[in-house]
């Protein structure tokens, strides 16, 4: 008798578990919260959180609280396939916001294909992600290619760079984003003399600085994230380089700005998003950031904040929490965030959003110009 009593007992609590778990829709979230881009992933993370908490305040989706499960791809290809695989196999979700660096999102694609999950990605931009054929892969991020498109002649003809050296971190964003931008640039009459590569996580960067100085080079283009580009543009100001720094990346975030201090001012960045757009919806959610986090928001705060807005919505109109169902929804997308309105073209590659170019002043991002992120 006991024993069929504790039977029971445990049929009731594993009943009652699986009542709870049924109450809620989980999603899966793939940064890097450690490692030298972690400033970025954690902003990410913050702007993801805050989405689903205003989501959750007005009755959640399909009349369900939305909770994420967050795992730490360190922008590492092996960690972040590991990390898909758990999310998966383990937490059961049915869709995935990540990986941010392009070599980790490409690890994760291989897994969204094969367990066919959707993956989406508010942050990684070589433009080639959305050329694979992956019917499971969608991408809110702005390309290197549509930035360099937008920007290269302000670049040349407005701020008069003739002669360009490139520096990026060696992965296939950095490398990605230098030869987009140079091949724009090089179109329109400028000069590459020189171009060279950091691994993430580099400290010393003078003797690369030394022969960028020895190029006279009139502006130099930088890829970098927050705590590499911080580092990098405070040694250039050491070696005493003149030349117009401007580049892609963390620039246009508080924590670039707090990070590299005097060093930042007059640097130009082609970026997704500045916190000064006078939007409604940004304001909106500037002041909602500002409340929840203490800081003003950056490009990576709006990418994860957009990125699981749209999960969210593409969950409501599939009308249940199934994978395949959320990846034939998300086409139909018709959203309006801080920095734009967001659909996808046949690639599945987001459009219609703003990208600015933005100029660092007395630390905030004054915007220069500002232009359509188009679906071509």
């Amino acid at each position: 008798m006991r024993k069929t009593i504790l039977t029971m007992g445990l049929l009731m609590t594993l009943g009652a578990v699986g009542a709870v778990q049924a109450q809620t829709i989980k999603i899966g979230v793939i940064q890097p919260l450690t490692g030298s881009v972690a400033y970025n992933g954690e902003a990410d993370v913050n702007g993801s959180k805050l989405a689903v908490k205003e989501r959750n305040v007005r009755g959640g989706v399909l009349g369900k609280q939305v909770e994420l499960a967050i795992e730490d791809g360190e922008c590492q290809p092996s960690k972040t396939v590991n990390a898909a695989e758990k999310l998966i196999q383990k937490d059961k979700v049915p869709i995935i916001s990540g990986a941010f660096c392009s070599s980790a999102t490409i690890a994760a694609m291989s897994v969204a294909q094969k367990y066919k999950v959707p993956l989406l990605s508010g942050v990684s931009s070589k433009s080639d992600l959305t050329e694979r054929g992956n019917e499971w892969f969608f991408r809110t991020a702005e390309t290197d290619g549509l930035l360099a498109h937008a920007f290269a002649t302000i670049l040349v003809e407005q701020l008069k760079l003739k002669k360009i050296a490139y520096i990026g971190v060696n992965d296939d964003w950095g490398r990605g984003g230098m030869e987009e931008f140079s091949s724009q640039i090089e179109a329109l009459g400028g000069e590459t003399v020189q171009k060279l590569y950091f691994d993430h996580g580099t400290t010393d960067f003078y003797t690369l600085l030394t022969r960028v100085r020895a190029a006279k080079p009139d502006g130099v283009f930088v890829a970098a994230e927050t705590q590499d580009g911080s580092i990098l543009v405070k040694q250039m100001k050491e070696v005493g380089l003149e030349s117009l720094i401007f580049g892609v990346g963390s620039w246009a975030t508080a924590d670039f700005v707090n990070l590299a201090g005097s060093a930042s001012e007059g640097i130009h960045a082609a970026v997704p998003y500045a916190h000064t757009l006078q939007r409604p919806e940004n304001l909106e959610f500037v002041q909602s950031y500002q409340k929840e986090y203490g800081e003003l928001p950056g490009k990576y705060s709006v990418a994860g904040y957009n990125a699981m807005n749209i999960i969210m919505d593409a969950i409501e109109r599939a009308g249940e929490a199934d994978p395949d169902k959320i990846r034939l929804a998300l086409p139909a997308t018709d959203y309006n965030g801080p920095n734009g309105n967001f659909k996808f073209n046949e690639k599945r590659q987001g459009y219609g959003f703003d990208a600015v170019l933005v100029k660092l002043q007395g630390g905030q991002p004054e915007i220069v110009a500002q232009a359509k992120v188009t679906a071509d």
